[in-house]
């Protein structure tokens, strides 16, 4: 009996990496909300800083939402990454390093504490998003079709 790993193609290793490498980006992005709120001083548990008691809320808060955004779409990201994959996974491996590239601008943009600046490189990381479903679909398709 096959194993998991054999059934698996060989460049579905590329996929698990992106993954990985998400993940530490997800990490880093969360140390830096850390460090903003230490910088800010918006204590935990209050999750955005009230513009009305804390003159710098609205950077915070973009550096917030900007973690935030990302962790919202991860669920998404990693379901279509996982599964797309399993049929394409050097395409979808390579949508997944772009969506990264492009989610680490969004970041960074959003940190700035102008919401605007999120969308110069980010707002490409729906068309890797795009490129996930289709690979998806067509997984999805195939097990139909499948003799």
């Amino acid at each position: 009996m096959a194993t998991a790993v054999e059934l698996l193609p060989r460049e579905y290793g590329y996929v698990v990496l992106v993954l990985v490498l998400y993940t530490f980006l997800n990490f880093w992005m969360a140390g830096k909300v850390g460090k903003a709120r230490k910088m800010y001083k918006v204590p935990y548990p209050t999750l955005y800083a009230s513009e009305s008691d804390n003159k710098d809320a609205k950077v915070f808060n973009c550096v917030q939402r900007g973690h935030q955004n990302s962790l919202e779409l991860m669920p998404l990201f990693f379901v279509l990454l996982l599964l797309g994959g399993l049929k394409h996974p050097c395409i979808s491996a390579g949508l997944g390093l772009f969506y990264a590239v492009t989610r680490y601008f969004y970041f960074k943009g959003y940190s700035t504490g102008d919401p605007q600046n999120r969308l110069s490189v980010g707002k490409y990381g729906f068309l890797a998003l795009l490129g996930h479903i289709v690979c998806t679909i067509s997984f999805g398709v195939t097990l139909l079709l499948r003799g």
